[in-house]
């Protein structure tokens, strides 16, 4: 009796031993990462025409083909797209006919995109703990993502056949990869894909696309608010960087955004109607640019365009050094 006493007092030890040891394993697995991506739709509701309606919840999700139904403000995916962050800033793509690219300042180095949206579409376009919603896109590009000139003017995703959305997170970066199948702009069709990833501690976005057809006309951009803008100097190295400063948060006050690109990939550098606009050289080889935005209430923030300029200048510096940020 006292053998299988002291017995069973050895299994729970052993037992106790083993969930601690699980736990902290746990624990060590699940350390706070400094970025994160996510897609999230509804779940519980139902369609009606391009709305989803009553949805009692949202349900996050490694990929998604989007349905046919969606389209802006269909209440389906938690604030309208993809969003990726690092412990510096948050971004978001509305994944409907926009394709333009928003960005969240952050007043806290936490991850905060799981919280974002869980109330509707509103409240984080208004100060939260957080921060908030900064950038008003309008019906420009918002900064970074992608377009097509056609005859002047930009043209977005308004004619898509189907779009794949998948996000993926690991300790090294948070990337969006979105695939457009049959992307139709004047009479020319393509397959596009956009990958956007971002590293721990850092504000800048690493977008890659890839085409199946070398077209003429395709862009990217910064929506044009009008405050100050400006180049890097020209000079024989490989990368340059179009930028913008000024009172132009929906605060309102001081944002920074700026593009970096390579110089040999670049067609022309110009203003349009809601944008400043870069233009690719056609080519079905991988296209790779950085933006970053830059707010002045971001922790330890850049507070005026002179201390923008030389933290673009010292990112400018990297990527003609390394070619990658």
């Amino acid at each position: 009796m006292m053998r299988n006493f002291f017995s069973m007092l050895i299994i729970l030890a052993f037992t106790v031993s083993c969930k601690t040891t699980q736990q902290n394993t746990l624990e060590k697995s699940n350390n706070p990462s400094k970025t994160y991506a996510e897609i999230s739709i509804a779940q519980g509701g139902q369609w009606n025409g391009n709305v989803y309606e009553n949805g009692t919840s949202f349900k996050n999700v490694d990929n998604l083909w989007v349905p046919k139904s969606h389209t802006d403000h269909s209440w389906y995916i938690r604030y309208e797209g993809p969003g990726w962050e690092s412990n510096k800033i948050g971004y978001r793509i509305y994944l409907d006919w926009r394709n333009a690219i928003d960005i969240y300042g952050k007043l806290t180095d936490s991850l905060v995109l799981h919280k974002i949206g869980q109330d509707g579409f509103e409240s984080y376009h208004h100060p939260q703990s957080w921060g908030m919603d900064i950038l008003k896109v309008g019906k420009g590009l918002g900064i970074g993502s992608i377009g097509r000139i056609v005859n002047g003017e930009v043209m977005h995703f308004n004619e898509v056949d189907s779009t794949y959305a998948s996000v993926h997170n690991s300790n090294l970066e948070s990337s969006v990869k979105i695939t457009y199948k049959g992307w139709k702009t004047a009479d020319d069709k393509i397959n596009l894909t956009s990958t956007l990833s971002i590293k721990p501690d850092s504000r800048v976005t690493k977008h890659t696309i890839e085409t199946s057809n070398a077209l003429p006309g395709l862009c990217t951009g910064i929506v044009n608010h009008k405050v100050d803008y400006f180049t890097s100097e020209n000079s024989e190295k490989t990368w340059g960087y179009i930028a913008t400063y000024g009172i132009q948060s929906l605060v309102p006050d001081q944002l920074g955004m700026a593009i970096f690109y390579q110089k040999n990939s670049v067609q022309d550098i110009f203003t349009g109607k809601d944008d400043y606009l870069i233009t690719f050289k056609p080519t079905t080889d991988t296209l790779t640019f950085y933006f970053v935005g830059a707010w002045e209430q971001e922790q330890n923030g850049i507070k005026n365009k002179t201390e923008f300029i030389v933290y673009l200048n010292q990112l400018l510096s990297l990527l003609n050094k390394n070619n990658s940020l």
